[in-house]
């Protein structure tokens, strides 16, 4: 009897154990067992039999389960044949959740495949001999059997360059665009151009990239006239935003050539001949070429988490795996077309007849796809990454695509990943026109209090200049807070979706305590934070912002900024952001964007939390290492007014139409002027600059000028009063310089030594009561500005400059030599006035 007794005591003690640990199994790369168990002397070859355990002992209810399910991956490399898929019947429970944790520090899930067998060349009838003696080739790889294509490798844990006419600092610029027939003349810059097949065209526009796989080439002395295959030739020369740069002013769109062995001529490039089944690669000094060094993605998506809005994937969670070579290959086979932040292009062109049911003034429509990414989730709660690593990847390196609820990323490494790194939430899908306000009828698809917190990002974006670092779209209540962002090609975190003031899904998001800098690499239009749309209740605040790349490419060299709230931001709060200067932009925002306490006043106190917290901070070592040739922007404000001038024939652009433009951008059209064919509107630098470059996307033959280039500058100091009236009126006014260099030479030399040289001409304006004289010149044109007290007129003060002061008449009458009308006035006419 006591016999039995203790042996039930035993049995229920043994099961009380077993429901206080919960299962535990092991995955290991080797075993000496015959059958493999999922023991720690046996472990399961793979993740995916270690899961379906678990998963068997959820579905039969076994005590085992109770508690939990640990799986134990032992270090070493994993190549799974297909995604991992982790499923609702993975799902634990906040009691019983399923971990899967690295037992060392080299737990790596790969999506890559070996080359091996390199051979040197030693020579090649495509490749020069001074450059073939340090190409070697390979058989290309297969997969089950068969050859696969890969636009990436890595050598030794170091990204290879594909073969590409130009390196990323060495851009040329095109020449022009032919929006009729669809195609790019480029200079011929190419010792013996040649196009062969998989060619693709590579090209720079404003803030996002195309890659275009080529499709002819007519090759004359000078130049080369590409075409491109479909559907991106049609998407490219379709859509207006944004489209190839073509400027006088500060260059056309950058480019490159990108596929071709005969751009194999520099250390780290490669070459993949699909039709011969080669890879060359040029080796760089300090290499080797040793069994396992050098990999190439196969595998687009490495974990595939996917349930659905009635059964979640939930309570899964990763700690300390790496998921390292992923593959993209959508451009190798339908090409890249950008509109932001990765987001390409399925369909877009620009409206006859402007307007939708949400924006009436709204000028195209775009339909858009979204990236690949190395690890997907989809329709999930509760579930986390921890300590992870996410590196050498082809696309996106983690998307929280839809439906995902409290979901955690926590002091995880992304680095040397080719798209964005962290994605959240619904942006435009196929179905979804890409300005319209996201309301769904089912809120269980929605984003929801997603935490991304003291992960560390850099070298993202490093082959899709328009990807950025953190991007979510249409979400709510998510957290992104003490992250650290640097080297970024374009904008660090991207908040927001829609382009559209009207209230939607996103709400009560916080971006907070992070730290942005080193970004802007190659894209402008750019911030270190960038909103769009309303969202009620979000928060922006104690982040630290600082050092902006110089960008060798920008469409507009000034257009970045530390904070930049972007078409229908609304109803959200940005406060105590440190950055350097006050080169921030607002661009027509809807209601209630509260700005408080931001820029170089804000204290260190302030920012005393922000940046990776201590448990994180060893990250930090993980930063990509500053180029020596980079080159940051300094700023210093250009706090006066600047006038963006339209001269419109016929019936271009009606003045209606123009006034709605203008509107869409923010713009105050109460300070719109004009004069016969030419309009005139006063604004700040930032916003005129922008307005350009918009405009000369929707209006190509409309001639427009910027006139922010101010070489005079008089204001009531020379009075010996430096106070400006409070209530102001102001004139505007314009001729043009003589076409003779010398005379202009001259004309501005006499401008810079007035004060000196002619003291009573700012005597004069200091009688007539002027607050401010302002001159403007772009090509020979000039811009007059003159302000003065509200209420007096401007045709009673002007005689007063010349009252009993002869010396005033004296220089009007000098300057009158070098003065002639603008086009389209009379020969008597000099000086005319813009009027509303």
């Amino acid at each position: 009897m006591n016999t039995l007794i203790k042996g039930i005591v035993f049995i229920l003690g043994l099961l009380i154990c077993l429901q206080a640990v919960g299962t535990e199994l092991y995955v290991g790369r080797t075993s000496s067992a015959t059958k493999r168990d999922g023991s720690a002397s046996a472990p399961y070859a793979s993740l995916e039999d270690a899961l379906r355990h678990v998963r068997e002992l959820r579905r039969l209810n076994d005590p085992q389960i109770r508690k939990g399910a640990k799986i134990y991956v032992q270090d070493g490399v994993y190549h799974p044949e297909q995604p991992i898929l982790i499923r609702p019947e993975d799902s634990g429970t906040s009691e019983s959740p399923t971990e899967i944790i690295a037992l060392g520090k080299s737990a790596i899930i790969s999506g890559g495949v070996e080359i091996r067998t390199w051979q040197k060349l030693n020579k090649h009838p495509e490749i020069s001999s001074h450059i073939a003696k340090h190409i070697y080739v390979a058989e290309a790889p297969r997969k089950s059997g068969r050859y696969f294509s890969f636009r990436q490798l890595w050598v030794n844990g170091k990204k290879g360059i594909r073969a590409e006419s130009h390196d990323d600092q060495s851009l040329p610029r095109i020449l022009n665009w032919n929006f009729e027939n669809g195609t790019a003349i480029i200079p011929n810059v190419f010792p013996e151009f040649e196009l062969k097949p998989g060619m693709e065209f590579f090209i720079h526009q404003w803030w996002a990239i195309a890659q275009l796989r080529v499709k002819d080439a007519k090759v004359s002395k000078d130049s080369i006239v590409l075409s491109f295959h479909e559907p991106e030739a049609k998407l490219q020369n379709e859509h207006p935003w944004p489209k190839p740069w073509l400027s006088k002013e500060h260059g056309n769109s950058a480019f490159r050539l990108v596929n071709s062995l005969q751009f194999l001529d520099q250390p780290g490039e490669w070459y993949l001949d699909e039709d011969n089944h080669k890879v060359y690669y040029y080796k760089r000094s300090d290499e080797q070429l040793t069994e396992g060094s050098v990999i190439v993605p196969y595998l687009e998506t490495l974990v595939d988490i996917v349930g659905s809005p009635e059964s979640p994937v939930q309570f899964v969670s990763f700690h300390g795996l790496q998921f390292k070579h992923s593959s993209w290959m959508r451009p190798h086979f339908q090409g890249h077309v950008a509109l932001q932040a990765g987001m390409y292009f399925l369909d877009a062109y620009k409206l006859k007849v402007p307007g939708t049911a949400d924006k009436k003034g709204l000028e195209n429509q775009a339909w858009l796809g979204r990236p690949q990414s190395a690890v997907s989730v989809k329709n999930s709660a509760f579930t986390s990454f921890q300590n992870c690593r996410f590196e050498h990847l082809g696309a996106s390196a983690i998307d929280f695509v839809i439906g995902n609820v409290n979901d955690t990323l926590t002091g995880n490494v992304f680095k040397d990943i080719a798209g964005n790194a962290i994605v959240l939430g619904k942006f435009s899908d196929p179905e979804f026109e890409a300005h319209l306000p996201y309301l769904p009828n089912d809120n269980r698809v929605v984003t929801t209090g997603t935490i991304i917190r003291n992960n560390l990002v850099t070298n993202v974006g490093n082959e899709d200049w328009g990807a950025v670092g953190i991007a979510a779209g249409f979400v709510k209540d998510v957290v992104i807070t003490n992250n650290d962002l640097s080297d970024l090609p374009y904008t660090g975190i991207s908040l927001g979706w829609g382009w559209t003031p009207t209230v939607n899904v996103m709400k009560n998001n916080t971006v907070s305590r992070n730290n942005i800098v080193r970004y802007g690499k190659y894209m402008y239009d750019v911030a270190g934070i960038y909103t769009l749309s309303a969202q009620p209740g979000t928060k922006i605040q104690e982040n630290r912002i600082d050092s902006i790349y110089v960008s060798p490419y920008a469409h507009l060299p000034e257009h970045w900024f530390y904070l930049y709230t972007d078409e229908g931001s609304a109803y959200m709060q940005v406060t105590d952001n440190w950055f350097p200067s006050e080169k921030i932009l607002q661009n027509a925002n809807g209601p209630a964007v509260i700005w408080e306490n931001n820029g170089p006043v804000v204290s260190k106190e302030k920012l005393k939390y922000t940046g990776l917290e201590p448990a994180y901070s060893h990250l930090l070592s993980e930063r990509h290492v500053i180029p020596a040739s980079a080159k940051f922007n300094a700023y210093t404000p250009f706090t006066k007014p600047v006038f963006v001038q339209f001269r419109i024939k016929s019936q271009e652009l009606s003045e209606a139409e123009l006034s709605q433009f203008l509107k869409r951008q923010g713009a105050n059209v109460n300070e719109l002027y004009h004069w016969n064919e030419y309009a005139v509107l006063k604004t700040n630098d930032e916003l005129g600059k922008k307005i350009v470059s918009a405009a000369v996307a929707n209006y190509p033959t409309v001639e427009i000028k910027l006139f922010n280039d101010l070489f005079y500058a008089f204001d009531r100091s020379r009075c010996g009063d430096d106070q400006l009236s409070d209530s102001l009126d102001y004139v505007v006014l314009t001729c043009a310089l003589k076409d003779d260099k010398e005379m202009q030479k001259t004309y501005y030399q006499m401008h810079a030594t007035q004060f000196q040289e002619w003291p009573q001409v700012a005597k004069g304006f200091c009688q007539a009561g002027f607050q401010e004289v302002l001159l403007y010149r772009k090509d020979n044109q000039l811009m007059l500005f003159i302000s003065f007290p509200k209420g007096k007129r401007f045709e009673d003060i002007d005689p007063l400059t010349v009252r009993n002061n002869p010396k005033v008449k004296e220089w009007n009458e000098i300057m009158s030599k070098f003065q002639v009308g603008i086009p389209g006035t009379d020969s008597h006419e000099t000086w005319i006035f813009y009027k509303k």
